[in-house]
């Protein structure tokens, strides 16, 4: 089983019913409309598609809805829980349901050494033979994966394939590269460092914003690769206001935002899982309106 890790994968948000549950039917379309805009794969249940607050009976039946629903699309669900166990379990629950890869994150709230995060993803990793992403975001998780750490994995595990790096930091990319050389495909994670993170060779994008604009987060990534930076700043500099929505505490909130606006409400809605709650007065306001605006502002693409 194998992956072609190349352009832009969205990290879905989860649509939810009135009542909470999950909006199958409507995970379901929305994801059909991504790859129908000329993206290459789903990741499922991660960060923003509020992992942390579904269970695992819901995450499981999620990935079922996408391997349904996009057949020959890779389906690749975030892995990551509070205990190891967890994490193994659903890793393999993930390989049964016909996904195609594993994003594979440290355990949630507990950061620890390298001793015991290197035990936590070994054991995540090995649990199949599916194909693996790394998820490197300190920021969010605590956990700091430096190149010589990924390399290690690598070295020991062959079903590790590629990096997603969402450190925030610019220089890691090339760090990465320099000590991994072409053993891993290089991804970029962080949406408002996507252009530079293109420059120093990723070859594919865990966007948020890609929920809700697909197209321009492919022709960004298109012009990029191709060497026309000067044409994909256009793009980059439309979007950076929306990008950068990606990067803060209640970015859950505002992407839902903005796949409801920019779809018309046919493809999302603003509802989240407690403690999480809906944007409202000032602070709706002022992200409708840089939302507004860019919908307006659009480039051609």
């Amino acid at each position: 089983m194998s992956i072609q890790w190349k352009g832009v994968m969205p990290a879905t948000v989860t649509q939810f019913n009135a009542d909470l549950s999950i909006d199958h039917s409507l995970m379901a379309e929305h994801g059909k409309w991504l790859i129908e805009s000329g993206c290459s794969a789903i990741v499922a249940h991660g960060s923003l598609g509020e992992g942390a607050t579904l269970g695992f009976a819901e995450k499981v039946a999620l990935q079922k809805t996408y391997v349904a629903a996009l057949p020959g699309t890779p389906i690749i669900p975030g892995i990551a829980a509070l205990s190891t166990k967890e994490a193994v379990d659903l890793a393999k629950a993930a390989k049964d349901n016909g996904c195609r890869g594993l994003m594979v994150l440290p355990p949630y709230l507990y950061s620890s050494d390298w001793r015991e995060m290197k035990a936590h993803m070994k054991a995540v990793i090995s649990a199949t033979d599916l194909p693996c992403i790394i998820y490197n975001n300190p920021v969010a998780y605590k956990t700091d994966f430096v190149p010589w750490q990924i390399k290690e994995l690598a070295d020991e595990l062959p079903n590790v394939e590629s990096v997603k790096e969402s450190s925030t930091d610019v220089r890691r990319m090339a760090a990465i590269r320099e000590v991994c050389g072409d053993r891993l495909v290089p991804g970029v994670g962080v949406d408002d460092c996507a252009l530079e993170g293109f420059t120093m060779g990723a070859e594919f994008w865990i966007t948020g914003v890609g929920g809700a604009f697909p197209k321009h987060n492919v022709r960004l990534m298109e012009l990029a690769e191709a060497g026309r930076i000067g044409e994909a700043m256009k793009i980059y500099l439309w979007m950076l206001p929306m990008l950068r929505m990606d990067t803060v505490v209640k970015f859950v909130q505002l992407i839902k935002l903005q796949q409801n606006l920019a779809t018309g409400g046919k493809l999302g809605n603003n509802r989240v899982r407690p403690p999480r709650l809906e944007l409202e007065g000032a602070e709706l306001a002022e992200a409708t309106a840089i939302i507004e605006k860019a919908i307006a502002t659009a480039p051609a693409v």
